[in-house]
């Protein structure tokens, strides 16, 4: 009996080296634009500087539009307490502080105008079937690209 082939998702798919392939993806991508204030921004206010990579803009994006895909409904409130972390106030205790939520939401509406994802009915975002197939489409060539 023949092996049935089915389809690689993003489920399949190491998480670093998909988002690393759909960073670049969007990066090559002339409808997704760097912000003007993405060299100046801070991602949370538990951080003392900005990111120091080039791509960190890119890279933010591919991870949310990966945790868009892997739970629908996701939104912003949720978005920063994932990418939130510790705040260290030195010697004294250190608290959990959200991420900034300016860069979540202006990731989710440029993915929203290239037609990536749209918002829910209940709250939050959700893939569109456009945005699905492209982010699979990427997840089977890192995967083919694993194998060989």
């Amino acid at each position: 009996m023949a092996e049935e082939e089915r389809g690689i998702c993003v489920r399949d798919v190491a998480a670093d080296a998909f988002i690393t392939a759909y960073a670049e993806h969007l990066k090559n991508s002339d409808k997704f634009e760097l912000p003007v204030w993405s060299d100046l921004v801070k991602t949370g206010t538990f951080k003392e500087l900005a990111p120091y990579g080039d791509d960190w803009y890119y890279i933010r994006a591919a991870s949310i539009a990966r945790k868009v895909y892997l739970r629908p409904g996701l939104g912003v409130g949720a978005l920063r307490k994932w990418y939130g972390g510790a705040f260290r106030n030195g010697v004294r205790a250190q608290h959990y502080k959200k991420a900034n939520a300016g860069i979540i939401r202006s990731v989710l509406i440029q993915l929203e105008t290239m037609k990536v994802c749209e918002p829910c009915s209940a709250g939050g975002r959700k893939m569109t079937r456009v945005g699905q197939q492209d982010l699979d489409r990427i997840a089977n060539a890192v995967f083919n690209e694993a194998e060989e």
